[in-house]
């Protein structure tokens, strides 16, 4: 069941936009990015530019308290139709709860925006239910892996431009689900690329740094077909690189990969739109994984997990006093392949 006034990220925008406003506002969650992205919209469009000098209060957790806060929050606005109270890292603030009271009985004019990150405010607690009745809690749950491409395509779509497969493969490859670092990246990338454009392999190789041939993606590709030479190509790029590829963010990507692959092969319906609900992809990229199952039975597949698992340990220093993350790849790659 829905919470009362749970909202949507883009419902809750488009709420702001329209200047529909409520007392409180409690952003908590473990995606910061969503966090970020309201309490910063509020910041900017509530009041303008002179309103805010007198009427817009923006504090940090750490640096205050609760008892001061709600002073704040109980002044009224000057010259202008609401006042903003933004606390940034909520999640700082001592005695938190302490704010029951004036959740109680809030100042209409007031608009008191909590962000709390990277976790929830506790739903079974008074303050949560009474800031639930009264304004609005917005949960920011961190996306899934297999979503952020998805969610790279729409985000882009509302910008205007269009992205290849793989190229938002590639961006999520790069930089993990980390949603405030893509943003950032995709911002720098747009710099140099007309609006209207189709982002591919070959335009974020060229504005973000990532290598269209030598990248996990690729790597994975090599495995799937067994090529030898590629797939050593790669590690040898990688051995040579290791700041950007490092064992540590290598293995996880491979990890994932080869569940899937085991996963596909335990499926009883293996048409193209079953397998790509189950593994969580595009149905674009199932004739890989056909193809990757061909190459890794289910009994290897397995053993290669295994494997991925044994030198994850070994790149954290367990059992390894002096193999580097370049030999530990090609030792891995090799076992991998035969």
């Amino acid at each position: 069941m829905a919470e009362k006034n749970s909202i949507s990220f883009d419902q809750l925008l488009s709420d702001l936009k329209n200047q529909i406003y409520h007392p409180v506002y409690l952003l908590h969650g473990e995606e910061s990015y969503f966090i970020d992205a309201v309490s910063d919209f509020i910041e900017a469009s509530v009041l303008s530019d002179l309103e805010k000098e007198f009427n817009q209060t923006i504090v940090y957790g750490k640096d205050s308290n609760v008892l001061t806060l709600m002073s704040y929050a109980k002044r009224f606005p000057m010259m202008a139709n609401y006042q903003v109270l933004i606390v940034k890292e909520a999640q700082d603030l001592e005695k938190i709860e302490d704010f029951q009271p004036y959740m109680e009985n809030p100042q209409p004019s007031t608009i008191l925006v909590l962000c709390y990150k990277y976790g929830k405010l506790d739903k079974r607690k008074s303050l949560y239910k009474s800031i639930e009745k009264i304004g609005v809690t917005f949960e920011s749950a961190r996306l899934y892996d297999n979503k952020i491409p998805d969610w790279i395509n729409e985000y882009l779509r509302q910008l205007k431009y269009t992205i290849t497969p793989k190229a938002a493969a590639m961006l999520t490859e790069f930089l993990g689900a980390d949603l405030g670092k893509i943003v950032n990246e995709i911002q720098k990338l747009l710099i140099n690329i007309p609006a209207g454009s189709e982002i591919n392999e070959a335009c974020v190789e060229k504005n973000i740094g990532i290598s269209k041939d030598y990248n996990v993606f690729e790597l994975q590709k090599a495995l799937t077909k067994r090529d030898v030479l590629k797939a050593n190509q790669i590690i040898l790029h990688f051995a040579g690189n290791l700041r950007e590829n490092p064992l540590v963010k290598v293995i996880p990507m491979l990890y994932a990969h080869f569940s899937k692959i085991l996963l596909y092969h335990f499926l009883a319906d293996k048409s193209t739109n079953a397998v790509a609900s189950a593994l969580g992809i595009k149905p674009f990229f199932v004739t890989d994984y056909q193809q990757a199952a061909r190459s890794f039975p289910a009994g290897k597949t397995v053993a290669v997990i295994s494997l991925l698992r044994e030198y994850d340990l070994k790149a954290k220093g367990v059992e390894n006093a002096s193999a580097g993350d370049g030999e530990l790849m090609k030792e891995l790659i090799f076992k991998i392949l035969h």
